[in-house]
């Protein structure tokens, strides 16, 4: 049984529909890429998965388990076993680090205090932040913002992590900081669906590719043959562009 399951999703914004019949797995400790050109509807899949902006039609099963959208309990349950990591870091400005990672697992997860506490600094320790606990956002890179996001996501235990152009809005030398943190987590056996354009980086931790286009995925590998031995003209002319560049 596959850990997450994605069958027929389709999705729409207003009268657009941004996902148009969309099948896909993730195995338990599995980190799956997803690339595309702009559009192409990789970031919906994630918030469609969170219930951000809920399926139109088909199943989305975690463990076998149908996820109802429209069931305000199941969606819930599925969020406990998901957390995301979005672009921007969406920080709260008015707290340091710590009160940003546990603010969530204390108020809306109800645990205790001094365990979240300290979970939190094995995070920030894990992220290479230990010392910045105490600091407030404004006083960190954008690259360090962005691992106290990712910090602030795992303190919730997630089952799957969602990551979603992490990297996009970072200064070129930021952005290694930022995957060395990811490349940790795949190391560990995290399970991962990743939105990323860093090809380098997706041939390197992802263990397959799930490339989209218009909505509808185009071809489904190992990176190695998605991006280097692509099978459709639609591939073919896409990993042409963005690895020239």
């Amino acid at each position: 049984m596959q850990h997450l399951e994605a069958n027929g999703v389709r999705a729409s914004y207003g009268k657009l529909e941004v996902l148009a019949g969309i099948d896909f797995e993730l195995a338990k400790g599995e980190v799956v890429a997803l690339v595309g050109p702009s559009g192409s509807g990789k970031s919906t899949i994630l918030r469609v998965l969170m219930g951000l902006n809920p399926p139109t039609h088909g199943e989305i099963r975690i463990d076998g388990e149908v996820i109802d959208y429209g069931n305000a309990a199941s969606v819930t349950a599925a969020r406990n076993r998901m957390a995301i990591v979005f672009q921007q870091y969406n920080l709260f400005q008015n707290m340091d680090v710590m009160r940003n990672v546990t603010l969530a697992p204390i108020k809306i997860r109800k645990r205790d205090r001094a365990e979240v506490e300290a979970d939190a600094r094995r995070l920030l320790a894990r992220v290479g932040l230990a010392d910045k606990h105490a600091a407030y956002p404004e006083e960190l890179s954008g690259g360090q913002q962005q691992r106290v996001a990712i910090a602030r996501a795992l303190a919730l235990k997630p089952e799957i992590l969602l990551l979603d152009e992490v990297t996009s809005a970072l200064d070129p030398e930021l952005v290694t900081e930022v995957l060395d943190t990811i490349r940790g987590l795949a190391s560990d056996g995290m399970t991962m669906l990743i939105v990323s354009h860093e090809m380098a980086f997706v041939r390197e931790v992802a263990a397959r590719v799930v490339m989209l286009d218009q909505g509808q995925i185009v071809e489904v590998g190992p990176p190695v043959e998605i991006i280097d031995h692509p099978r459709t003209n639609r591939a073919r002319e896409f990993f042409g562009k963005i690895l020239r560049h």
